[in-house]
């Protein structure tokens, strides 16, 4: 159910409940759709308590609009902070993971809470967020709580894009959506390529007989050197036509030892959007965010994008 009408243009979508965590994202989102000048969706999911209680009007064969209370709230909100682009307020039914994705079809972004009502608060990442990551038709933008968010005072376009790449599996819809978004907010935009090394040789532990001596399944340290400059020649190779394609973005190429999640949540205390991919489907038909993705969800300080493969939305 929809009060006002935009002009067709791919928007940015919220989902909101009126918890303190979809206030947070709701004002992110406005700040992402004001900065690209296109349309804001704010999308609530009715209570089943409503749901219910409107199939039953329905079937004694009036059809009296049940107030969405929460819708209103927001709306409220919104209007009394102002906006600079069209805002339409959708109320849905279903669940929250079926209905979010319909409304998100063909959307630049769609945004949410790291967690809503109902959540505990030793949670760091919902339910809800957790399962969009991997069902989103767009890229998602997944706001974090306040308890561990970088300051967001400074708006859409404070900070620096970061980006986890691994050459070989991301994806160009991510690359692509990181790139623009660098561009949009007029940031650099930081590529980290993380690399696990093997031990130095002393750390590893001699086995109490020679018949129980494994070799090491990795090169000793001494090759370490040789490990980082191919990592960084094959960045470097990947990147390239990106960065041809967006030469005004100040791109800032990072190879370092260690792991890639830490890497990437260490990063986010000063920037703006982290950004990374999800897998291709499984063979077996499941979806799959990746461990590192999952990672910077569950522990970064600021917002994080989650970019599906051949995202429609990658222009964001």
């Amino acid at each position: 159910m929809s009060d006002t009408s935009t002009a067709y243009e791919p928007p940015v979508v919220v989902g909101v409940d009126g918890s303190e965590h979809s206030l947070r994202a709701l004002e992110w989102a406005l700040g992402a759709a004001e900065g690209l000048g296109v349309p804001l969706v704010v999308a609530h999911v009715r209570s089943e308590a409503l749901q219910l209680g409107a199939a039953r009007i329905a079937s004694l064969g009036t059809a009296p609009e049940l107030p969405d209370t929460v819708a209103r709230a927001v709306r409220t909100l919104v209007e009394e902070r102002g906006h600079r682009v069209p805002v339409r307020y959708d109320s849905l039914d279903g669940s929250v993971t079926d209905a979010l994705p319909a409304a998100a079809k063909g959307a630049r972004l769609l945004v949410t809470g790291s967690r809503g009502h109902g959540g505990f608060a030793s949670l760091l990442l919902g339910s809800t967020s957790r399962t969009l990551a991997m069902t989103a038709p767009c890229p998602l933008v997944v706001v974090p709580h306040e308890a561990r968010a970088a300051a967001l005072g400074s708006g859409h376009g404070a900070g620096r894009v970061l980006l986890g790449l691994h050459p070989e599996e991301t994806s160009d819809e991510v690359l692509g959506f990181a790139f623009e978004a660098a561009r949009h907010r007029g940031v650099p935009l930081e590529a980290v390529t993380a690399l696990r090394l093997p031990p130095p040789q002393g750390a590893l532990l001699a086995a109490p007989s020679p018949a129980l001596q494994v070799p090491p399944p990795l090169p000793l340290a001494e090759e370490a050197d040789d490990l980082m400059g191919e990592a960084r020649r094959e960045q470097e190779e990947r990147l390239r036509p990106f960065a041809a394609r967006w030469p005004g973005v100040k791109l800032v190429p990072v190879v370092v030892p260690g792991d890639a999640a830490g890497r990437l949540v260490e990063g986010s205390r000063d920037a703006g959007l982290v950004v990374v991919g999800r897998h291709h489907r499984h063979r077996l038909g499941s979806l799959l965010i990746g461990s590192v993705a999952h990672a910077v969800l569950h522990h970064a300080h600021c917002p994080v994008a989650v970019v599906p493969p051949a995202a429609a939305g990658s222009r964001a």
